[in-house]
């Protein structure tokens, strides 16, 4: 009868134990599902995906531009294919401000400085935004490579960007896809929130000098006398050639006006201003740009 007794107990503690068994089964293959999951979330990322999540996220294009002939990833890049599934959004990096080098690998991994910097390109292209004028201190700063720091600043700045409890940045530390979406996310958060510097239109000058024009002469079968004339307010101006560039036959003429002496006056009469030089007898004179006034020399 004893061992009757003993039998049932047995019985519910096997049952127990193999209950416990499968739920424990199933939460560690559930967790490490997880894990499998998170790993990817949270892994570093290449240059492919870097350069897809930003195009996609902040929705560039190139609708705006016409090409003569359609463009192709290998027009820009020596290492993305035409074939390859993100060829396209690498086209449209080249016209958004990303300024992808040249024989970028797409398979490379990117480092946190490296997807700053384009991510803070991308963000100039949309427009230009006030930036006040303050310098976070990093602490890992020396480890940041030339030129790429003011993209750290501008995204800190606009809290795109966070340091760590030790003020560092970790610059060529890895990219993760977790940390990449959160600072696109905040960028599609400060172009909602902030409104681009509208630049205010250029009133053109009016000119100086006008009737400005260049004139040739035969001095020698192998040189050329080149005359830039204008028309001046009054005598007190100067006009000067301050440079000739030659390029496939031409020699473009670039010259500058020479402020009055401030310390004299001038009788409002228009005057002709001329400026004398030489080029070889093969190129054609052309009028460059005016370059900058300078003021008297006194």
């Amino acid at each position: 009868m004893m061992i009757h007794h003993m039998k049932k107990p047995l019985l519910i503690l096997m049952l127990v134990a193999m209950f416990c068994t499968a739920i424990g089964g199933s939460a560690l293959a559930q967790n490490k599902n997880n894990d499998k999951g998170n790993s990817h979330w949270k892994g570093s990322i290449d240059v492919a995906t870097a350069v897809t999540m930003i195009v996609k996220g902040l929705k560039l294009n190139i609708d705006n531009i016409r090409f003569i002939k359609e463009p192709k990833a290998s027009d820009y890049y020596t290492k993305v294919k035409d074939t390859a599934p993100y060829a396209g959004d690498f086209i449209i990096a080249q016209f958004n401000g990303l300024e992808l080098p040249k024989d970028i690998n797409p398979t490379a991994k990117v480092t946190r400085e490296q997807f700053a910097k384009w991510l803070y390109g991308a963000l100039s292209h949309k427009g230009e935004y006030a930036w006040i004028d303050i310098y976070y201190q990093v602490a890992d700063e020396k480890q940041v490579t030339e030129g790429y720091m003011d993209s750290i600043q501008k995204l800190l700045i606009a809290k795109i960007a966070t340091l760590d409890g030790k003020k560092k940045f970790y610059p060529k530390g890895s990219m993760t896809q977790a940390t990449a979406a959160v600072m696109i996310n905040r960028t599609l958060k400060f172009i909602a929130d902030s409104k681009p510097i509208t630049p205010a239109p250029e009133v053109p000058e009016n000119p100086i000098l006008t009737d400005v024009k260049v004139t040739s002469d035969k001095v020698t079968d192998d040189v050329t006398k080149v005359t830039v004339s204008a028309m001046a307010p009054h005598p007190g101006y100067g006009l000067e050639i301050t440079g000739i560039q030659f390029a496939k036959g031409e020699a473009v003429i670039q010259y500058r006006v020479v402020l009055p002496d401030p310390n004299k006056m001038f009788a409002q009469v228009v005057t002709e201003l001329k400026a004398v030089t030489y080029i070889p007898a093969g190129y054609k004179a052309v009028l460059g740009e005016a370059q900058p006034t300078v003021p008297f020399p006194g």
